[in-house]
């Protein structure tokens, strides 16, 4: 089919990879303007955008599908269909209607549970124990198309976003080529979405990447495997230079208690409000990522140290 892919993050790579392998004409690709990344901060394409680039396809970055010139833009590409992955902007009925046969979105969560902006990180959050990718037809609002397709994946109990995001992309890939060879030979069912069990999954904002050591054990391990790796459940480490920031990320519960904070043993058991998390693996500033043993190596933290 003659489609346009409009996809932002690494998660819609693998997406976008598989259309293109299914030999389906990907005549145009949409993705987020480029924007500042790393220390330097300068401008930098989407995993998506680069993607496309690298092997000759047009790529727009409009601020606005909203913008009239956009959607002439895009009616003109005359379209059999749109696929959308984990684009980042909410689209018109223009958008939408324009292409013969609908648009498509890949999207990382059994629905109505977890409509919106951050499904994987969400669903870890609370403490689900089974998540999933699903394909949707669009429609103005938000993520409440009827589904065409359905894969279902337990969430594992060391879990991360970056873990889970890696094995929802992999469905999510197979899933789309799927429903695309559905459509197209016009044998796809759409079945509505239920009215009941409807959740949002807010943006993730760096506010809560503070870790609060007051919030209850199971929480907070949750929050920190949610937060991983991206943008990172970060606390204070004391040293004899100052306080180090340190993210967190990868932990267990433990059913022990303590004062919320400090260290329990010298091998990272923190104590919280409730229980205690086992910190696994870390990150100190301006260093890559460690398993505990390794980062203990380098900056021992014994116990009864009040974490930051």
């Amino acid at each position: 089919m003659r489609l346009a892919f409009l996809g932002t993050p690494d998660f819609a790579v693998r997406s976008l990879e598989a259309v293109l392998a299914a030999g389906h004409e990907v005549v145009c690709v949409y993705s987020q303007p480029p924007a500042p990344r790393g220390r330097g901060q300068t401008l930098k394409p989407s995993p998506v955008h680069a993607f496309a680039e690298a092997r000759g396809i047009p790529v727009r970055t409009p601020a606005s599908m909203r913008d009239p010139a956009e959607i002439a833009a895009f009616a003109a590409l005359r379209l059999d269909a749109a696929v959308v992955v984990a684009f980042g902007q909410i689209l018109p009925a223009a958008i939408l209607e324009a292409p013969r046969l609908g648009a498509y979105n890949v999207h990382g969560s059994l629905l109505p549970r977890w409509r919106g902006a951050a499904p994987i990180q969400r669903a870890i959050m609370a403490g689900d124990r089974v998540t999933g990718v699903q394909v949707m037809r669009m429609t103005e609002g938000l993520d409440e198309g009827p589904v065409l397709a359905t894969a279902t994946l337990r969430i594992d109990a060391l879990e991360t976003a970056g873990s889970l995001f890696e094995r929802l992309a992999e469905a999510g890939a197979r899933l789309i080529v799927e429903s695309l060879a559905d459509i197209s030979e016009g044998r796809a069912v759409e079945t509505p979405q239920s009215e009941d069990g409807v959740t949002y999954a807010k943006k993730i904002g760096r506010k809560i990447a503070r870790i609060d050591w007051t919030l209850d054990g199971q929480t907070l391990d949750r929050r920190i495997r949610g937060l991983s790796p991206a943008p990172g459940a970060w606390f204070e480490l004391p040293t004899d230079k100052g306080a180090v920031r340190v993210k967190a990320l990868l932990s267990a519960y433990e059913d022990v208690s303590g004062k919320p904070g400090v260290t329990l043993d010298d091998r990272l058991l923190v104590a919280a409000g409730v229980g205690a998390v086992r910190l696994l693996r870390l990150q100190r500033e301006g260093k890559g990522p460690q398993d505990a043993e390794v980062f203990l190596r380098g900056a021992a933290v014994p116990a009864g140290t009040q974490l930051g």
